[in-house]
């Protein structure tokens, strides 16, 4: 019984080990991410924090390495510099008239997403996980 349980840990611990992980998160395999907070910073005010959807800001994004691109269910924007470290993957771009940089974590997923132009600046917390 005990090799029994002594197996099923052992097999929980490697199914949600950073080493793992580091296997998903490793910049080649499609990630679905979900939004989960966004925040609407202006300077000198303290940020508005809001429901993505309701900020403008897509629920879901597709992000596609292999394409080089992320879609979103109303547009898709090209990826134009991709940088890869032990801890993130960081991914940079141009839309509608906004930079964006997605940092996502390689051994959890998490994933932050700012976007910013001249009068503009937003925030926005998010999950990622692989697609098959």
């Amino acid at each position: 019984m005990r090799i029994i349980a002594g197996l099923i840990l052992f097999g929980l611990f490697t199914a949600v080990s950073p080493a793992f992980a580091a296997d998903v998160f490793d910049g080649t395999k499609p990630l679905l991410c979900a939004s989960i907070e966004a925040l609407d910073c202006d300077p000198g005010v303290p940020c508005e924090r809001g429901i993505p959807d309701i900020m403008g800001a897509p629920q879901f994004l597709r992000v596609d390495f292999a394409k080089n691109e992320i879609a979103g269910p109303k547009m898709t924007t090209k990826i134009r510099s991709v940088e890869k470290d032990d801890d993130q993957i960081v991914l940079q771009g141009y839309e509608i008239g906004l930079g964006w940089t997605l940092a996502i974590d390689r051994a959890t997923g998490n994933a932050r997403i700012s976007f910013a132009g001249s009068d503009a600046t937003f925030i926005v917390f998010a999950a990622c996980t692989s697609q098959p």
